[in-house]
């Protein structure tokens, strides 16, 4: 048996591993924690004889969750999105606990199991789906948007069930008393908290913040964090309950976002320590002997939340296709599922054998989650008929759009960095057409006269109709990066050569952009540390001409589309560019000692030549390949010096 030191050494050694090793997978760092618990735990290895201190410490990660919760919560963002929030989420989890409770009923499950079990299936998850969303352009789609608005009212659903769950161990014949008396003390609370405390906080947290000290701002976070969870104890409520309302209080001053900062760091450690105590009630053993259980409960899970997603979606008004698409995104489980069985085993509201295949089952369903997410396009397209019709519609208006241009730029994404690259093109006389997903910005830009027109980019046959085979460039100016590689492989797919240039919102991103096809990539930060440190060079007396200079070295280092340039007849041989690389272009004709080898057997790099670019028939290939076969009739663009580059045209043309 280890001691306490040794045990949390062990237990940090193996989260880092197998968190490291799921999130390389692109799985939730939730399952390599429950994971981690799983091993350690009573019902396996049993490294620790109590793991009480580190449940306690669990319990501190839920408070700071809720914390976040709070501090997210918006009212104007409330109030914009009622309609779906309290409609459609509300029809979502108070159908599937309803569904969960006659269901269990019939298989002789009491009212409060019930109840728990219900609860604890209706969560999804916010972190996997929101992030799925963003990566793939949906936000703004009309099912991204009934998404945002269930998984927000789930979020707010799970202030109310840890007050409810407690009550519900009570004994049946002081049930309602204790409801009655825990709603008491709840609008008790929210009354004196929100009605007096707004004012107050925003006071105390000025006069903190003047004392411009980090550590201070920091310890105040704290105080108000865990004084409020303490006060929402002490009226007989729970921990998140008043974590929950401190972060609504803070939310209303202008000190949230960093507090939301400050808090990430406790909230992320201590929630993975929440998710490691919950591992630790895992029991292997029951699982396997439960394993038809487990699965069947899964599939019952995913079809009775896709049915009640599906059918409160159409109620609300949402066309087959979307209403299809947010029961498949919503139908797995979530982090919340463990927090509400959490607190379900604490207060034995269900059996052991029953919880342990609900927890099986919640971390399975978060497993197929991106997978089911993945094929969800595909399944509206096999089972909705007006998918074809709509999905032909948006091709056509996006190909009457571009049907008059030609060697046209095709812009994906309309948002400021598109239409600011929109306004340039203008202003140089060059036609483009631009592509975005969300309808309103569409509609507004489109009525002012821009060439922009809905339809998802990421997709082949809306490139198609985007005219990909006809245009000169394609522009990616989103940062989302796995749509963005999206974008480039269908483009290079349809139109080998064709260049793109990337906006990424990283240096990290540009190796595996590049990589992909993309001719250029612009990092965001790498351009704006170029201006603040021109600005600053120029505003502290260094010569304007030697920070023009400076920069362009910098940017003909990074960008290599921008090295070099052609050296023409006006052009001084003893100029002040006369040391600098240069481009120079090669045909090769036929006979050529060159043709049919690869770039890497000529060798060019030891004359300190590199080509930037193959025109084949027409077509430029940007940044080709060592293995690329050089062909007869190729116009090769080499960038070196001049001595370096009548060389390598001698190798190209003779050998050597």
């Amino acid at each position: 048996m280890l001691n306490t030191l040794e045990f949390v050494l062990l237990l940090l050694a193996a989260a880092v591993v197998l968190v490291t090793l799921f999130r390389s997978m692109n799985l939730p760092a939730v399952l390599g924690y429950l994971l981690v618990g799983a091993i350690g735990g009573p019902h396996a290895l049993n490294l620790m004889q109590t793991s009480h201190g580190a449940s306690h410490l669990g319990e501190f990660g839920v408070v700071f969750l809720m914390f976040s919760i709070g501090l997210e919560f918006s009212l104007a963002r409330l109030v914009a999105m009622k309609r779906i929030v309290f409609g459609l989420g509300a029809m979502q989890v108070l159908g599937t606990v309803l569904l969960v409770m006659l269901l269990g009923r019939l298989m002789g499950l009491g009212l409060a199991a019930g109840f728990a079990l219900g609860g604890t299936l209706a969560m999804s998850s916010t972190a996997i789906l929101s992030k799925l969303l963003a990566d793939r352009m949906e936000l703004d789609s009309k099912h991204g948007r009934e998404i945002i608005g269930v998984l927000l009212f789930q979020d707010l659903a799970v202030v109310p069930l840890l007050i409810l769950l407690p009550a519900l161990s009570q004994p049946a014949g002081d049930l309602l008393f204790t409801l009655g008396l825990a709603s008491l003390k709840a609008i008790v609370l929210l009354t004196l908290v929100l009605g007096l405390g707004q004012r107050w906080m925003r006071w105390w947290f000025t006069l903190v913040a003047r004392r411009k000290s980090s550590e201070l701002f920091m310890l105040n976070v704290l105080l108000m964090t865990l004084g409020l969870a303490w006060m929402s104890e002490f009226f007989g409520l729970s921990l998140a309950l008043g974590a929950f309302l401190a972060g609504m209080l803070i939310s209303e001053t202008e000190y949230r976002y960093q507090v939301e900062e400050d808090i990430k760091p406790f909230r992320d450690v201590l929630l993975g320590l929440f998710f490691v105590t919950v591992g630790m009630l895992l029991d292997a053993a029951e699982i396997l002997l439960n394993l038809p259980a487990v699965i069947g409960l899964v599939i019952a899970m995913l079809a009775f939340k896709f049915a009640v997603v599906f059918g409160a979606s159409r109620a609300f008004g949402s066309p087959p296709s979307t209403a299809m698409r947010s029961g498949l995104w919503l139908c797995a489980g979530g982090e919340f599922g463990f927090v509400l069985l959490s607190e379900v085993m604490g207060q034995n509201l269900m059996p052991h054998g029953l919880a342990q295949v609900a927890v099986a089952a919640l971390v399975l369903s978060m497993l197929l989650a991106p997978l089911i997410v993945q094929f969800s396009d595909k399944l509206v397209l096999r089972f909705v008929a007006s998918e074809w019709l709509m999905r032909s519609m948006e091709l056509t208006r996006v190909a009457a759009t571009s049907l008059g241009t030609e060697k046209h730029i095709i812009i994906c994404g309309y948002g400021r960095s598109g239409q600011y690259m929109a306004r340039f093109l203008e202003q140089e006389n060059v036609s483009y057409v631009a592509l975005d997903l969300d309808p309103e910005r569409v509609r507004e830009a489109g009525a002012a006269g821009d060439t922009v027109v809905f339809g998802d980019a990421a997709r082949r046959e809306t490139l198609i109709a985007a005219g990909i085979l006809r245009a000169s460039a394609l522009v990616v100016s989103f940062a989302e990066v796995e749509a963005a590689l999206r974008v480039i492989h269908h483009a290079q797919s349809l139109r080998p050569g064709v260049p793109i240039v990337v906006r990424a919102g990283d240096e990290r991103d540009m190796e595996k952009l590049l990589d992909a096809g993309a001719a250029e990539v612009v990092p965001e930060a790498f351009e704006g540390s170029i201006m603040l440190a021109s600005h600053a060079l120029a505003l502290i007396g260094v010569p304007l001409n030697r920070v023009i200079r400076r920069i362009r070295d910098i940017r003909n280092q990074r960008y290599s589309l921008m090295r070099g340039f052609f050296h023409g007849a006006s052009d001084a041989a003893d100029g002040p560019d006369a040391a600098q690389q240069r481009l120079h272009s090669v045909t090769v004709p036929p006979g050529a000692r060159a043709i049919g080898k690869v770039l890497g057997d000529l060798q060019f790099d030891e004359l300190g030549v590199i080509v930037t670019t193959i025109r084949r028939h027409g077509v430029r290939m940007p940044t080709p390949a060592p293995d690329s076969a050089i062909e007869e009739g190729d116009v090769l663009v080499l960038l070196g010096l001049p001595v370096g580059l009548e060389a390598a045209e001698q190798r190209l043309l003779q050998g050597g």
